[in-house]
């Protein structure tokens, strides 16, 4: 079959994943971390991309961004990714690909599910039983939203409109972000997210889909699995 091509949507926020390859591990080290946010963080501000929310995994990793350029997202993960395979591979002593393929990536749609996609990003390694709280891991934008953590891991972050509009102060703000995590994410957005990410479909309701169709000139959502219209006319 063959795959759908991407959205390009300048500046609307999609949500990104790239693997490695075979889910191989891809940071082994504190320094391998390191590199990769570098990479990223200088190849992002080159082709225009603004990163919200991200989570390293040992052997994936998420974005939430904004492309302000319909290659933004291309050229910063085609730079990012090949210095980084570069430096893993000296590194390691070994040869070959790293990455599982073309990283998978959805538009989201900000009202809706902004907030509820930086929760899904940050709670990865909860849900992968390394950590016990998202603050307790330091490779994400967790610590950043609520907590106030500026450091060089996290000061390159822009914020979007969706977080700074929870409420008016700093401190009430990041208070009002740590009390979403002390809930688990809606069942059904959970659902949405999961199924948009890995199909390639966008994430929102009908009105969104049908704008990001008539944008991006392709399908936003699977087809329906209806009867065929001839049929259902014909009565059969």
């Amino acid at each position: 079959m063959a795959r759908l091509p991407r959205y390009v949507i300048p500046g609307q926020p999609q949500h990104i994943i790239q693997r490695g390859n075979n889910r191989q591990v891809i940071f082994a080290t504190e320094a391998d971390y390191q590199f990769f946010r570098d990479a990223v963080v200088e190849a992002a501000g080159r082709s225009g991309l603004a990163i919200h929310a991200y989570v390293w995994m040992t052997n994936h990793v998420h974005l939430l961004a904004t492309p302000t350029y319909a290659d933004s997202i291309s050229k910063t993960f085609q730079s990012a990714g090949r210095k980084y395979v570069q430096y893993f591979n000296f590194t390691y002593r070994r040869s070959g690909t790293l990455w599982e393929g073309r990283y998978r990536a959805t538009v989201v749609d900000s009202e809706r599910y902004l907030l509820s996609i930086m929760r899904y990003i940050e709670l990865n390694p909860v849900r992968a039983g390394i950590v016990a709280h998202p603050r307790d891991y330091l490779w994400s934008s967790h610590r950043y939203y609520g907590y106030g953590d500026r450091g060089p891991n996290l000061n390159w972050l822009i914020q979007p409109d969706q977080y700074l509009n929870i409420e008016r102060t700093d401190d009430a703000r990041r208070q009002a972000y740590r009390d979403l995590f002390k809930s688990e994410i809606d069942a059904e957005d959970l659902c949405a997210i999961r199924g948009a990410t890995h199909k390639g479909w966008a994430l929102g309701g009908k009105r969104f889909r049908e704008m990001i169709e008539t944008l991006g000139d392709r399908r936003a959502a699977p087809a329906s699995k209806g009867r065929p219209r001839k049929l259902v006319e014909n009565g059969v």
